[in-house]
């Protein structure tokens, strides 16, 4: 049988649901064929459980594995970067690696804006929130097309970032950093898991809620005026409420979003920096719950493994400037190799 035969039969039995025959098959026609990226994009397809399942990481490691195979073989496919970003940062936890991955994904197409997005998204997540700053400003220095689905992931980006750069250098919390503050806030909130945002509006907003409703009760004649008024200082109340709960929801849980940025450490360069009590803790087992299961299952190899951070480990980012010339700018004959990539 043809490559082509062989990548129909995948394609069939992919839409009938039959992954582990798509896969096969997949295999077989790129066997024949290494340069057929529809049959490989059906075999990263069908490596992956259906949507809405959680991903293992052995899918999840095959998945990528011909995600870059795609990529050798024609770096234009947007859609297959950001499938192979998607899967180190989001369900292996491989940050270091998705940070270079799409440094080089600006390299092949300077002027698209999806590479710099997800590289400010994980700086924040890393704390490097100067870093995060200069990729979305750099957006708007070389002009880039953004589209609304992108501008809105930016402005709250922005926003975030802004504000937690505004911070002290030493209040930063690096998980690196074996005597860092961070770590002893965490061990006074680790019995128990964190406050909801909705709880903490609950709490905050009835009790105001009630006493207003008492009191408005007794002014004024009933009327629809009246009425009005009253319904708009409630809502008022309500946003009032609603906006500080989400700025106490990031200081109460501090604590528990410095451990998340712990383990996301653990998980991106493969070493451990979390002491036992720590790691089995209410909060440690909240927020691994809460983790996809490929995720999770490399992080239990990670804990397996044991090994310590080196004492003269250094963090090394990519060179975010490698896509621009010896001036600095973005050559003007070089045009956007890939389609604008906008998610749905």
């Amino acid at each position: 049988m043809s490559a082509e035969s062989h990548y129909l039969n995948a394609l069939e039995a992919l839409d009938e649901g039959d992954r582990d025959k798509a896969k096969s098959e997949a295999k077989k026609a790129a066997s024949l064929d290494p340069e057929h990226l529809e049959a490989l994009a059906v075999y990263v397809e069908a490596c992956l459980p259906p949507q809405g399942m959680p991903a293992s990481m052995a899918q999840a490691a095959q998945a990528l594995s011909a995600v870059k195979k795609i990529i050798a073989v024609d770096p234009t496919r947007m859609d297959m970067w950001v499938q192979g970003g998607r899967l180190m940062a989001d369900d292996l936890g491989m940050l270091h690696d998705a940070l270079h991955w799409w440094q080089t994904c600006r390299e092949i197409a300077p002027r698209e804006v999806t590479p710099v997005v997800e590289m400010a998204s994980i700086l924040a997540d890393m704390g490097e929130y100067t870093e995060a700053q200069k990729r979305l400003q750099s957006i708007l220095d070389d002009n880039m097309d953004v589209g609304m689905t992108q501008f809105r992931k930016i402005n709250g980006l922005l926003q975030l970032v802004r504000a937690a750069a505004a911070q002290q250098e030493k209040d930063i919390f690096k998980p690196y950093e074996k005597h860092h503050n961070g770590w002893e806030a965490i061990r006074q909130k680790m019995r128990k898991p964190p406050m909801s945002e909705n709880f903490i509006f609950l709490i905050t907003a009835v009790p105001i809620l009630l006493l207003l409703v008492i009191m408005l009760q007794g002014v004024g004649e009933p009327s629809f005026a009246t009425l009005c008024l009253n319904t708009l200082v409630i809502l008022i109340v309500i946003m009032v409420c609603m906006r500080n709960a989400k700025r106490w929801f990031q200081i109460i849980n501090r604590p528990a979003f410095n451990l998340l940025r712990a383990m996301n450490f653990e998980a991106a360069t493969g070493y451990t920096v979390l002491d036992e009590d720590i790691r089995t803790s209410v909060l440690y087992m909240y927020i691994m719950q809460r983790k996809p299961t490929s995720w999770q299952e490399r992080m239990l190899k990670i804990i397996d493994n044991g090994k310590p951070l080196p004492k003269n480990w250094r963090l090394r980012l990519p060179d975010f400037d490698s896509h621009v010339d010896e001036e600095g700018h973005i050559p003007i004959d070089e045009g956007p190799l890939l389609d604008p990539y906008e998610e749905e």
